[in-house]
């Protein structure tokens, strides 16, 4: 495969890397607006079925790192960019023409399998490109680029349902697909020089989970990120629902979804800052305590079930979005401290079991929501409760690993 003959600017670097990751958000937040549509067009017999719409999608996200991981180490980064927005293609067409939830949950599978091939791998050219604080400062403007996508996308996907129908939503994302590939393709040089380059092999995926299972302090972060995540995609996958269901806010319900979002982006972009001054560790915790906290005062507020005021909902998710921001990020640094040698295999291995817990847990929460919000805080309760346990339980050997 030939090199682009002029690298990117800085600047245009910043932009391609965060494109390559905003199509995963694009891909599970534009299709929000849509999930009644879809599950009518594909027979779902109860309204709790069409979350598996979005969690199929991270189930895909879970298992594509393990190989494009490994596969991006011997073949290098852009053939594997390419790959994955392939199968993406090809994926969408599958949910395109989806006549049953099964073959819809296939093709959003798909769908995250070939897109985890461009998330995984712009954290890895950037690895390549730089380290160390620089590192640190590309990753920060590229995310700050990347957490634009939610806010804008529940909006964007109501606006194409409405002026044409929910297929159209999935071939805007395989238009923006298309022309980031053709961009990354054009633009991106190859950054895994031959010499780097290691020779692919299932037995080496096959020995980084023992030593990541064994590495307890990455195992005890994994499981309170997997906690944390599982609650998340509950909201996730239901905030549709709860806001046209319980509140009839169908038309408000991209902007209720924007704002949110923008909590979980103020967060993570001073978190840049604070976790200079704190630390990771430190931050996790005050998060950890925040989510518990706001959870059960909810609980104690609203036990009877009955739905509060729209503005004093929104308030509460905006304090826990806000807690998200400072443990999704830090829970994935803490996890992989210990795995430096292991880097590539060690990022798939984690994300793999946190993903992997994180979805029956949200699938199992989000049977309860028919009426009531209250099951989610429950939700959000339990799993920060478990994650705190976690976090104090096995506090002598998270620091003896770092």
């Amino acid at each position: 495969m030939q090199k682009p003959t002029n690298p990117t600017s800085q600047t245009e670097f910043i932009a391609l890397m965060a494109a390559l990751m905003a199509a995963v958000a694009l891909a599970i937040d534009a299709v929000l607006p849509a999930l009644d549509a879809i599950g009518v067009a594909i027979n779902t017999t109860q309204v709790a079925d069409n979350q598996f719409i979005i969690l199929a999608i991270f189930m895909g996200l879970g298992i594509g790192p393990l190989l494009f991981g490994a596969l991006s180490d011997a073949l290098g980064r852009r053939p594997l960019v390419l790959v994955g927005f392939f199968i993406f293609i090809g994926a969408s067409f599958i949910c395109v023409f989806a006549q049953s939830l099964e073959v819809m949950i296939i093709g959003r599978v798909l769908q995250g399998v070939g897109l985890s091939a461009p998330r995984t791998m712009a954290i890895a050219i950037i690895r390549d490109k730089y380290s160390g604080d620089y590192m640190a400062r590309i990753m920060s403007f590229v995310t700050v680029v990347f957490l634009l996508v939610p806010v804008i996308a529940p909006a964007l996907g109501k606006f194409v349902m409405d002026a044409y129908n929910w297929q159209m939503i999935f071939y805007a994302q395989l238009f923006f697909c298309v022309i980031v590939g053709v961009w990354f393709y054009m633009r991106q040089p190859e950054t895994l020089i031959e010499a780097h380059r290691k020779k692919f092999s299932f037995k080496e995926i096959a020995k980084g989970f023992p030593e990541v299972l064994k590495t307890k302090s990455s195992m005890a972060y994994t499981l309170i990120w997997g906690f944390v995540t599982g609650s998340f995609m509950v909201y996730l996958s239901a905030s549709q629902q709860i806001f046209r269901d319980h509140y009839n806010l169908e038309e408000e319900f991209p902007f209720i979804f924007a704002g949110l979002a923008i909590t979980i982006g103020a967060s993570t972009f001073l978190n840049g800052t604070l976790v200079l001054k704190f630390g990771m560790r430190r931050l996790v915790t005050f998060a950890l305590f925040s989510f518990f906290g706001v959870s059960t005062l909810y609980i104690l507020l609203f036990s009877s079930g009955v739905n509060p005021p729209v503005e004093v909902l929104v308030g509460f998710f905006a304090i826990q979005f806000f807690s998200i921001g400072f443990l999704f990020g830090n829970l994935r640094s803490l996890a992989m401290q210990p795995l430096g040698h292991i880097a590539g295999i060690g990022a798939a291995i984690t994300g793999f079991i946190a993903t992997f817990m994180a979805i029956p847990m949200s699938a199992f929460i989000g049977r309860f929501l028919a009426t009531s919000s209250l099951p989610l805080f429950i939700g959000f309760a339990v799993c920060s409760g478990i994650s705190l346990i976690i976090l104090f339980g096995t506090k002598r050997f998270l620091t003896s690993e770092m």
